[in-house]
């Protein structure tokens, strides 16, 4: 491409386009997962709804591939492409909170910690990522697990609106009552039926929060693991926790003799009376020698960005896998033993969300979210600094979810999934995935928006049935990247 067509979108748009020549272009380029390395055609930097219309509509005229960044925590590299144009909407982090009504308008470039950030003013959140760099807009198409799941739903359940702009170039509020199902399909469908250019959320009273954190060693992580799902089970939903093994972070409360050894975390908060905080935790404190512990009440924001340093690096060799169970079983707990020695690195995150409570309390069918009658959504997301580094550590988390997946469901959390996973569309989005593609033929008849965990239309998907994996890129064997790109994430 030619910066003589780009000169066209500039004349379209208030955003700045760079393109390869242009000074910025290497930075621009960038996104989240340094292993991911892209070269679009051009960079737009949106700067309001017009220039994602007129984006939109260029690139069909040119057609050339379209992918979308928010908040930019996609680990599979979405955000950017090969030769197309890239939506950035990283300076679209706006936050507009209407207290009396309990609803927040977001931009589609503001991560959980602008959100959280704007909402605590007025003492009230709704369901975000565990990381406060997250995006709020992708975190929520892929479903949105957060501290606050069983008690308030995923992210999609607090989903009040969102306006997108189709891939015919159109723009459209979806809702309960507009769009109605658009609206179901973006709560867990991902990015494949439009760019979303806001989000309107409603918000629950959340202020202080107690919370906890235990470190134990990994070698006991079967037995903590077994008393964890025992008390998260029998827990009120109002208490938010996680089990984790990680490589022991360098904390404070942890002895330093533990840091970078294989820890097993049980951390999360408390969300009722902050009186009652300590007694909730009791049970864990109890379920093995404790290596380190802290307790407080906190602000939730504070919690939600408590592990950015650690997690939220942008720039890390990143790789990711995931999966459902049903229950966190105790062949599920001793395979998490067994590879926890092998973490790549403190940035790295081996954890089991629960998602019982208020998540599976919404029908299957009610959101393109099918997963409501399982238990726990595991996610190793690898992360390590060092390229020379990345066949074994990739290598590592296909044979630790290689095991893992013996005891889970087909399908995996959508949001914690890799390149490679493309080939698991269909177990991933289960009961709902034939309404999806039929909705997808509708809203994207031509598949423009495939530069994500594609659905694809369902007259393709019937002519295509079944689809293979691709080994992400700088794995062994050497392989293409499957195409990349998505709506808002």
């Amino acid at each position: 491409m030619g910066s003589e067509r780009f000169d066209v979108l500039r004349e379209q748009v208030r955003g700045q386009v760079i393109e390869e020549d242009d000074a910025e272009y290497e930075a621009a380029r960038l996104v989240y997962n340094g292993m991911i390395s892209r070269r679009p055609a051009a960079v737009l930097r949106v700067s309001q709804v017009a220039d994602v219309l007129a984006a939109v509509r260029f690139a069909r005229g040119l057609g050339i591939d379209v992918a979308v960044r928010g908040g930019g925590h996609s680990a599979p590299g979405f955000g950017t492409v090969d030769g197309g144009l890239v939506l950035d909407f990283s300076a679209r982090r706006g936050v507009r909170v209407d207290p009396a009504a309990r609803l927040a308008r977001v931009e589609p470039g503001a991560t959980w910690a602008d959100y959280n950030h704007a909402t605590h003013a007025f003492g009230l959140a709704s369901t975000g990522g565990i990381i406060g760099s997250t995006g709020v807009a992708g975190l929520t198409l892929g479903g949105g697990i957060g501290y606050l799941s069983r008690k308030y739903g995923l992210s999609c359940d607090n989903l009040a609106s969102a306006d997108v702009v189709l891939a015919d170039g159109t723009f459209v509020t979806a809702s309960e009552a507009e769009n109605v199902d658009l609206f179901w399909a973006l709560r867990g469908g991902s990015g494949n039926f439009g760019v979303v250019t806001s989000m309107e959320f409603r918000l629950h009273p959340v202020d202080m929060v107690h919370v906890g954190i235990m470190f134990f060693d990994a070698s006991a992580g079967a037995a903590v693991g077994a008393a964890y799902r025992e008390w998260i089970a029998a827990e009120p939903d109002e208490m938010g926790a996680f089990l984790g093994f990680h490589q022991g972070p360098p904390v404070p409360f942890l002895p330093e003799e533990w840091h970078g050894k294989p820890v097993a975390v049980i951390a999360g908060m408390w969300t009722g009376d902050l009186d009652a905080g300590p007694a909730h935790w009791r049970p864990m404190l109890d379920a093995g020698t404790v290596l380190g512990s802290f307790f407080a009440p906190m602000p939730y924001p504070a919690l939600n960005i408590m592990f950015d340093g650690l997690s939220g690096v942008p720039g890390l060799q990143g790789y990711w896998k995931a999966d459902f169970l049903r229950t966190l079983s105790d062949e599920a707990l001793r395979t998490a033993v067994e590879y926890a020695p092998g973490i790549p690195s403190v940035h790295s995150a081996n954890h089991f969300y629960p998602i019982d409570g208020a998540v599976q309390r919404v029908a299957p069918e009610a959101t393109a979210f099918a997963y409501r009658d399982v238990d726990f959504a595991p996610v190793i997301a690898a992360q390590w600094p060092d390229p020379a580094e990345n066949e074994r550590n990739i290598a590592w988390v296909r044979e630790y979810w290689s095991a893992l997946h013996e005891f889970s469901e087909p399908g995996g959390y959508l949001n914690f999934q890799d390149a490679d996973d493309q080939c698991r569309i269909e177990d991933t989005l289960g009961s709902n995935y034939a309404r999806l593609a039929h909705l997808k033929a509708k809203y994207d008849p031509d598949n423009f928006f495939h530069v994500n965990q594609n659905i694809k239309p369902a007259a393709a998907a019937a002519a295509t049935p079944g689809s293979e994996a691709v080994p992400h890129e700088d794995a062994a064997p050497p392989a293409a990247h499957p195409a990349e790109g998505a709506a808002a994430s």
